[in-house]
C-alpha cells in the first residue's frame, strides 16, 4: 500500500490539532483518587517510520514530566516491527527507563500489526485498569473490519484510543479514525517534521490519562499555545 499521496495536504491544520485536543478533554477519565494513571503507548517500528522513531525517543519524556504533580504515570511501551516481532515492556515509571528500553530499538521492514496491539490492549485492561491507549503509525494492512471489532470490544472497557497518523496515507486514515471513535478516543494527523507538535500532543495525552480533563486545562494554562487555545474554547 503506498505510503504518500502527492494530492493530500503535507501536515496538519492549527484546527485540526486544536481539534484533536478538544476531543481529548471530552472523554471522561475513571481513576481512583491517589492512584497513578495507566498508558499504553504503541509505536509502529517499520522501516518507513526511522525518522519518527528516533524524534519520539527524543521528546517523550516530556509525558512524565508533566504528569508528576498529577499523581504520576505507569507507561507501557508496546511496538511492532519485521517478521511478526511484536513487543511489550512491563510497566514504566519514569523517563530513563522508557528513554532506555526506545533507543534500544531500531525499525526494521515489515507489515503492520495494529490488531496485537489492540489485543494487548484489551488484555491489559482486563488485569487492571488502563485509562488510555496512544498509537503512532503511519500505514494499516490489516483487516479494517477485524481491528474495529476489537477496537470496540476496548471501548466496552472504557479504554479510549489516540491515534497519531504520520503522513497521509488514506487507508490508514480512514482505519484509525474509526478505531479512535470505537473506543471513544480523537485521531490526528501530525506533521514529522514538527518535533514541538507530537510533544504536544503525547503530552496533552498524557496529562489526560494522569488527571483528566481539568488536569489537561491546566496544563493548558501554564504551556499556552495550541493546548491553550483548546481550553479557552471549552470554557
Amino acid at each position: 500500500m503506498g505510503k504518500d499521496n502527492a494530492k493530500l495536504p503535507s501536515k496538519s491544520t492549527h484546527a485540526e490539532v486544536e481539534l484533536f485536543l478538544k476531543k481529548v478533554t471530552a472523554v471522561p477519565v475513571t481513576k481512583a483518587p491517589g492512584t497513578r494513571g495507566r498508558l499504553v503507548f504503541a509505536l509502529d517500528a517499520t522501516a518507513s517510520r526511522e525518522p519518527a522513531w528516533d524524534q519520539a525517543c527524543h521528546i517523550q519524556g516530556e509525558m512524565f514530566t508533566e504528569t508528576a504533580a498529577l499523581g504520576g504515570l505507569d507507561i507501557q511501551l508496546v511496538y511492532y516491527r519485521g517478521f511478526g516481532e511484536f513487543s511489550a515492556s512491563p510497566w514504566l515509571t519514569n523517563s530513563a527507563d522508557l528513554v532506555r528500553r526506545m533507543t534500544s530499538v531500531f525499525c526494521l521492514g515489515g507489515r503492520t500489526q495494529i490488531a496485537k496491539v489492540l489485543r494487548h490492549a484489551i488484555k491489559e485492561a482486563k488485569k487492571r485498569k488502563v485509562n488510555a491507549l496512544v498509537l503512532v503509525g503511519d500505514c494499516m494492512e490489516e483487516d479494517v473490519d477485524a481491528l474495529c471489532h476489537l477496537a470496540g470490544e476496548l471501548g466496552l472497557l472504557g479504554v479510549p484510543a489516540f491515534l497519531f497518523h504520520e503522513g497521509h496515507e488514506p487507508i490508514a486514515m480512514r482505519a484509525f479514525k474509526q478505531i479512535a471513535r470505537l473506543t471513544g478516543g480523537a485521531y490526528c494527523h501530525f506533521d514529522p517534521s514538527s518535533a514541538k507538535q507530537l510533544r504536544e500532543l503525547l503530552s496533552a495525552v498524557a496529562v489526560y490519562a494522569a488527571g483528566g480533563r481539568q488536569a489537561l486545562e491546566d496544563y493548558g494554562k501554564r504551556k499556552g499555545g495550541t493546548v491553550l487555545q483548546i481550553t479557552h474554547q471549552i470554557r
